[in-house]
């Protein structure tokens, strides 16, 4: 065993006995609950968005205003959509990414 480490592991606070961890230790209880990814702001805004359509509709944003390629966008709209319940589709050409609440439309 090197005797770095185990000098290392040996280390005590004075007084309490209890090892030194470089680390803190907090209550479970204590810890952030959830996450908001890099995508969080513009996904709640398009589903708030899409809650507001008549039925039959769709959005069309332009790809420029996305903060991110589409394809990321997509999968985290498909994660926050799943995770609400709503099947929502989308649907994109080279200028603009269009999504709508309901299965995909048949041509």
């Amino acid at each position: 065993m090197n005797r770095g480490a185990a000098n290392k592991a040996e280390k005590r606070s004075a007084g309490t006995g209890q090892v030194k961890s470089k680390y803190t230790a907090i209550s479970q209880r204590d810890l952030p609950h959830g996450r908001q990814g890099k995508h969080h702001s513009i996904v709640l805004e398009l589903l708030d968005e899409i809650a507001k359509l008549a039925p039959g509709q769709a959005l069309k944003i332009a790809l420029s205003d996305l903060p991110d390629n589409k394809a990321n966008i997509r999968s985290a709209l498909s994660r926050a959509s799943q995770k609400r319940g709503l099947s929502v589709s989308t649907s994109s050409d080279d200028k603009h990414f269009y999504m709508w609440v309901g299965p995909p439309v048949a041509r």
